[in-house]
């Protein structure tokens, strides 16, 4: 290898590096890097990659989604990935943009409300070709108003009111709906239900599935009490100390989400509360961790992998990424039986 070589390694190998070692053409290095239609015989084209693996040369993937016009990244935010939920949702996301070589930028925000603030306003001046975004607070915030003006947002899970984005959701109605119908149908009448975050569309939209299946069997739904949560597990241990201490004990128990449910019967446990002999207790979402737990929960399945996907397509597809539109935005729910219902 000759001395500006070296030299050249001691810094950082480009495409020319790569020509001059391999004796071929710029074009050609190019198009060996791009699997491009441009024919290079398949000698050539392994004597390129052995001189890139020799330069440990690292093609710019931000020229090149450029140059051919590719997408380059995307950003997600998601109130925390503790929940398999929205797990589910990211890996969705990922196995979409994994076809078009683009990025996946991830936001965390705790459903806090200024960093949620914080991350619109990031997103909106950093060089992002579009965002997804599932809110933890139900708060537009000024910044994702203006986000959302630039046409490159997509919800999923959760929507805002009074923005015109589009939404990929499940129907959260009708399946808190169906497992009330079920809870009621194993004779059920002293109920209790753990809620989600006032605000959040998800949280309301459980809850009147709740309120349809009480007022269906004949029970009003103000009498069944409300102990308000937060999605968290916590939050589910904390309505269990609240809930089994009430003067007449619910003999069923319906919770938002898992991670409630599961804090819920775990402070059972510890309480010596068994369930569902002393009390049942249902979840919404069928993370893992709901058939991992002893006893198995009763849920409601959405398909956040697929929720997730859709929402990756239809940014794509709006960006003029791919060429079709996601062909479902609304996705069934799925009641799952198990042994938390006795």
């Amino acid at each position: 290898m000759d001395d500006s070589l070296k030299t050249t390694r001691a810094l950082r190998p480009t495409i020319r590096d790569v020509a001059r070692l391999a004796g071929v053409s710029i074009g050609t290095v190019s198009a060996v890097i791009n699997n491009s239609a441009r024919p290079v015989a398949e000698g050539t084209r392994d004597h390129v990659l052995r001189c890139i693996a020799e330069l440990n040369f690292e093609p710019n993937s931000a020229a090149r989604s450029l140059k051919h016009q590719r997408i380059s990244s995307i950003g997600f935010v998601v109130p925390d990935l503790g929940n398999g939920f929205f797990v589910d949702v990211a890996q969705g996301i990922q196995s979409v943009l994994d076809t078009v070589d683009c990025l996946l930028v991830l936001c965390m925000t705790w459903s806090n409300t200024r960093r949620e603030e914080y991350y619109a306003q990031v997103l909106r001046t950093q060089r992002l070709n579009g965002v997804i975004y599932l809110s933890g607070t139900g708060l537009p915030s000024p910044s994702l108003i203006a986000l959302a003006q630039k046409g490159s947002v997509v919800f999923v899970d959760e929507y805002l009111p009074g923005l015109d984005v589009p939404f990929i959701s499940s129907q959260n109605l009708i399946g808190a709906r169906a497992l009330g119908q079920y809870v009621l149908a194993k004779h059920h009448r002293r109920l209790a239900v753990v809620t989600g975050p006032r605000g959040l569309w998800t949280s309301e939209q459980r809850q009147a599935g709740f309120r349809e299946a009480f007022a269906g069997a004949g029970i009003p739904p103000d009498s069944v009490p409300i102990v308000r949560g937060d999605y968290t597990e916590q939050a589910g241990r904390r309505a269990a100390d609240e809930i089994l201490a009430m003067a007449v004990r619910p003999t069923a128990v319906l919770c938002a989400n898992d991670l409630m449910a599961i804090g819920f019967i775990r402070r059972c446990l510890e309480l010596h509360v068994r369930v569902p002999e002393d009390i049942s207790v249902t979840g919404f979402d069928d993370i893992p961790e709901a058939r991992l737990l002893n006893p198995e929960l009763t849920t409601v399945r959405q398909p956040g992998r697929e929720m997730g996907r859709a929402a990756a397509s239809l940014l794509l597809h709006r960006i003029g990424a791919i060429p079709d539109a996601p062909g479902q935005c609304d996705f069934p729910t799925e009641l799952c039986i198990r042994r938390s219902v006795d």
